[in-house]
């Protein structure tokens, strides 16, 4: 898009010189007028290209913001040749037929290519402005969904994905990317498996033909002016006019003051966990202690962490307890519950039974009568 852009650039220079010197032949025996043009022409390219160049750029647009663009500035041009007509007539500038020609020639290519620069790059925030009234652009069919590198390396989101919960186009900027391969190419063993795994993921993801996911290589001087992935993530979403994907606490509340929409992985999984009800009872399988004397620490199969209290002493043994309470943060969801009794068919770890002695033992005499017979 670049290469096209600047393209447009040289082939609008070529034009406006070629435009200044096929009226050389009419207008070169006045050289005074001759001077003017050509100055009129550089000034007008010079200021065109500087204004477009300093310009905050967004995405290039298709080919049909090209030919809308030469539309509007045919008829920008169309508007302005009356007035240069009035010029003439009302300085007493006496410039030849020749010259007006030229002059008008120069300014309609140079509205051309000033709406055409601007169509195709806002093709989709173009506003047209009546006085006090603004029909601003709608935003039509489901907004793209951009992830950031936390939940890329978490991996749910393929999953999600796949599941049609999202129906969105998935965007992943270039620089998501180029933090991704950054950290799996870290001399850290932890980073670097953690890059590998976003890698693979983002690979599974560009080979399932549900997903339609695209890396987005755009440059936008907005963006790539900020310092820092996440406030490059919260620019580039706005741009887009996007949701937001992270599983990252700070930069989830740091989107909402930014009024950035935006998805937290962590809570969309806590939604779909069943609530655990005080007084409700459960089976789980105490691993370790807990930090309280007389906790013990269990996990349920989604993660849910569960802290048993009377249950230090029941580690490793599946048990029965009853929900107390239950907290459900952005951070992920625990459970309070109180140790009721062991699970069907788990014994005691220590079996108290006083064991049998042999000579306590029951043997064949015991079962005779007193004659010792049977």
């Amino acid at each position: 898009m670049r290469i096209l852009l600047w393209t447009l650039r040289f082939l609008f220079f070529v034009i406006v010189l070629g435009a200044i010197w096929a009226n050389y032949e009419n207008i070169g025996n006045v050289p005074l007028q001759f001077w003017a043009l050509l100055g009129f022409g550089v000034v007008m390219v010079i200021s065109v290209l500087a204004i477009d160049i300093l310009l905050p750029k967004k995405k290039l647009g298709a080919l049909a913001g090209v030919f809308f663009g030469l539309m509007v500035g045919l008829l920008v041009s169309l508007a302005l040749a009356p007035v240069v007509d009035m010029l003439n007539g009302f300085y007493r500038i006496n410039l030849t037929p020749e010259a007006i020609m030229a002059i008008k020639s120069v300014i309609g290519i140079c509205a051309c290519y000033l709406t055409t620069s601007i169509v195709i790059r806002t093709k989709d925030d173009v506003r047209f402005v009546i006085p006090y009234v603004e029909f601003a652009k709608q935003t039509k069919g489901s907004r793209p969904l951009v992830l950031d590198t936390s939940a890329i390396v978490d991996g749910r989101i393929a999953d999600l994905c796949e599941s049609r919960l999202f129906d969105a186009t998935i965007l992943v900027p270039r620089f998501v990317l180029h933090e991704l391969q950054l950290i799996a190419d870290s001399a850290d063993k932890l980073k670097r498996n953690r890059g590998r795994r976003g890698l693979d993921i983002l690979n599974k993801m560009q080979n399932n033909p549900i997903v339609e996911i695209e890396i987005d290589d755009t440059v936008i001087p907005e963006v790539e002016g900020l310092v820092g992935v996440d406030q490059k993530l919260l620019a580039f979403t706005k741009i887009k006019d996007g949701k937001l994907a992270t599983t990252d606490y700070n930069l989830s509340k740091v989107a909402q003051v930014r009024a950035v929409d935006v998805i937290n992985i962590n809570d969309l999984a806590n939604s779909l966990k069943v609530v655990a009800l005080p007084g409700e009872t459960m089976q789980i399988k105490v691993i370790k202690p807990g930090e309280e004397e007389d906790q013990g620490i269990g996990y349920l199969d989604d993660g849910t962490m569960v802290v048993v209290e009377g249950g230090r002493n029941k580690i490793g043994r599946e048990i029965q307890l009853s929900v107390t309470s239950s907290l459900q943060t952005s951070a992920g969801k625990m459970i309070f519950g109180r140790f009721e009794s062991f699970a069907q068919g788990s014994t005691e770890p220590n079996d108290r039974r006083r064991p049998w002695r042999r000579n306590h033992e029951p043997t064949g005499s015991g079962n005779r009568g007193s004659n010792g017979t049977p």
